[in-house]
């Protein structure tokens, strides 16, 4: 096996970035055209910087419609996959110890078994890192990259609910956990949170709770209003955080989101940290503006925006669980 640097973090500097287009009318339904919608304009605005994207579709006719929707400098490509959600199914991108850079893909079982495989799910991550040239390791074991944000420098953060769940590997201790993170991403420490948000499919991914913004440094949302579904979730969260001795930074929450009598999941937390540029899931709440404000002050060197993901968000994930990022090699 080879031996990795640490994971980079998302915000170190990127040669490109993956984004999954929707395809699948069956799954989405009356949100398929929205959702596409708004995942080119998530690609549209990071293509404008300047940085790499390629959009990942599924066959000529899904590359037809979506060219027509995204700008000329955004590379398509077509590969097997289920749904778009490349953080989970792609592999993650990592360096060894002479700088070589190549992909690691993990098992992926539908999110603890709730769903079954879909044509691709399976595929996907190698045929993404083939596509780019990449090495590619297996790893026997069960792990989403959403479940898992570092901070570059050997520092993880996740959940219990998720990690620790009997639904991904059942044989697996905590202690056995954390030493496969040191040998296959490069990680040192863990910090392990509780639960994730509530009505999360994904078993509380870490991805819609905790982001690193610098070394050290983590964003978690503050509770907005008496009635949010989170907010015992959060202050836990928190906790925990200052009691490892991370500095936790502050970022509203969208509140309470509901569709029908279903809280849904929603976070700014979701967003996505590219080059020049940190993309915010909107949800066409009264605290967007607020969420996206705070965001922009972990990143002042960086633009920061809004784009609404509410039909995004009925497929169960946002901008970030849409996308995977490759670092660029080390100069």
């Amino acid at each position: 096996m080879t031996t990795p640097l640490p994971m980079p973090a998302e915000f170190s500097e990127q040669e490109w970035i993956w984004i999954g287009f929707p395809h699948d009318a069956s799954l989405w339904e009356e949100s398929l055209v929205p959702a596409q919608q708004q995942i080119a304009a998530y690609a549209n605005a990071v293509a404008e910087t300047g940085q790499q994207v390629r959009l990942v579709v599924h066959d000529a006719a899904n590359e037809a419609h979506a060219r027509g929707l995204v700008s000329g400098s955004v590379v398509l490509e077509r590969h097997p996959y289920g749904d778009i959600w490349l953080r989970d199914t792609g592999p993650l991108v990592l360096f060894d110890t002479t700088g070589r850079r190549f992909a690691r893909k993990f098992g992926f079982n539908g999110w603890g078994g709730k769903y079954d495989d879909m044509d691709g799910d399976q595929e996907v991550g190698a045929s993404l890192a083939k596509a780019a040239g990449l090495p590619l390791e297996l790893s026997d074991w069960i792990l989403e990259g959403g479940a898992i944000e570092t901070d570059g420098m050997g520092l993880a953060v996740t959940t219990e609910q998720c990690l620790l769940n009997p639904n991904r590997n059942p044989s697996l201790s905590r202690a056995d956990i954390e030493e496969r993170l040191r040998l296959e991403l490069g990680l040192r420490d863990v910090l392990w949170l509780g639960e994730g948000l509530v009505c999360d499919h994904t078993d509380g991914h870490v991805d819609n709770l905790a982001r690193f913004v610098a070394p050290g440094e983590l964003a978690i949302p503050l509770a907005t209003g008496p009635d949010d579904p989170n907010a015992a979730i959060y202050e836990d969260a928190r906790a925990r955080a200052r009691g490892f001795g991370l500095i936790v930074r502050d970022v509203p929450s969208p509140g309470r989101i509901e569709a029908g009598s279903q809280v849904e999941p929603a976070s700014y937390m979701n967003f996505a940290v590219c080059n020049d540029i940190v993309v915010v899931p909107t949800y066409a709440t009264v605290h967007d503006a607020d969420g996206v404000a705070a965001i922009g002050e972990l990143f002042p060197d960086r633009a920061t925006i809004g784009i609404p993901a509410d039909a995004v968000l009925t497929g169960g994930g946002s901008f970030h669980c849409a996308s995977q990022q490759v670092p660029r090699r080390p100069r």
